[in-house]
């Protein structure tokens, strides 16, 4: 599947974050961290178009996979979906909520990764999971893509001991086997 949403930057916004609390400071209030943590600080947006392929063995191939349950699996991974069509209500919930939980590329493919390993307990060892996250930037003149693939089963591993393989399996080679 294919979705698309924006990522709020990190980044910039914790330069916005270090830049707004010395003028606050500078202004004489109290308990600038209280409030830099009531208000969505400003960052760049970057559209962004995730992807998860998702491949499963002859074993697991009468195990009905949702294609609405892959999508949300990807909206969840950015900072926000986007909508054709907004009210002035509905484009301050989305900002709102993009800025309250900034993502990088990478972050968006690892978690889309895990929300397909917790998200889908029908996947199987030897099944083969692929999440690409392509953002496209606003204030640089390049955009920001990751990837990342692997067996189910070396993913989970990597999760469960927080040490990358020496290598994973790629789309080719899976299909290969």
């Amino acid at each position: 599947v294919e979705a698309a949403g924006i990522n709020a930057c990190p980044c910039a916004q914790g330069l916005v974050r270090g830049r707004a609390a010395e003028r606050l400071a500078e202004a004489g209030f109290d308990d600038v961290e209280r409030i830099l943590d009531l208000v969505p600080l400003a960052t760049h947006n970057q559209r962004g178009t995730g992807t998860l392929y998702v491949g499963t063995l002859a074993s697991t191939a009468g195990r009905q996979l949702d294609a609405n349950d892959l999508v949300a699996i990807v909206h969840d991974s950015m900072s926000a979906p986007i909508y054709e069509l907004l009210k002035r209500p509905d484009e301050l919930f989305v900002v709102e909520h993009a800025h309250l939980q900034p993502r990088f590329v990478e972050d968006s493919v690892r978690l889309s990764l895990k929300g397909a390993l917790d998200g889908l307990p029908q996947l199987e060892h030897g099944d083969f999971l692929f999440a690409r996250q392509l953002n496209f930037e606003t204030i640089h003149a390049h955009d920001v893509l990751a990837e990342r693939e692997g067996t189910v089963g070396e993913l989970r591993a990597e999760l469960e001991s927080g040490d990358p393989p020496a290598r994973h399996t790629s789309l080719t080679d899976w299909l290969r086997s």
